[in-house]
């Protein structure tokens, strides 16, 4: 299975995820397959082609992915996911840890979304089959660091997804 695992990270939470994905992976691609982890800015659309299975992540900015991974996302074309299996994940805040207006402002985020639903509705839009709902990790505060446990978190999700696949 040759698996491409596609970031951006602004503070380094998302790359950190990223790599704990990658790192739960690369013992289930078997002998023939890889798996890759890429910064966003460092990926053609075409470099999709021979992928099997495609990670895509990034941090969550007003309930959006990142801007480079917004622009890399729009560049894919139609029906180039044909047939890939694809997942979406990001870094976001636990707002139901914050209070006061942050708590009100968790709400809004719920009801309008995070980065990783936005990257699979883009995913599955070009044309990729979603094979496990978006996935969300935890950071502390704006910049981080991750909460704890985070990063074994996405290694056993990434594990949950290649038995899937």
């Amino acid at each position: 299975m040759n698996v491409l695992v596609i970031y951006d990270s602004v503070y380094g939470n998302t790359e950190q995820i990223a790599r704990a994905i990658g790192d739960g992976l690369s013992d289930t691609a078997g002998a023939s397959g890889s798996v890759e982890v890429v910064k966003v800015a460092d990926v053609h659309p075409d470099r999709l082609r021979g992928a099997d299975l495609l990670l895509v992540g990034a941090p969550t900015h007003g309930s959006r992915p990142s801007p480079a991974m917004h622009e890399f996302l729009n560049r894919i074309p139609t029906n180039a996911l044909a047939g890939i299996k694809v997942a979406a994940f990001d870094t976001r805040t636990d707002m139901e840890k914050q209070t006061g207006v942050l708590r009100v402002f968790g709400k809004i985020l719920d009801r309008f979304g995070y980065a990783a639903q936005r990257i699979s509705a883009s995913l599955e839009k070009q044309g990729g089959l979603v094979i496990k709902p978006p996935e969300g990790f935890f950071v502390k505060g704006t910049e981080g660091p991750l909460e704890d446990g985070e990063p074994e978190r996405a290694v056993e999700w990434a594990r949950q997804i290649a038995a899937s696949s």
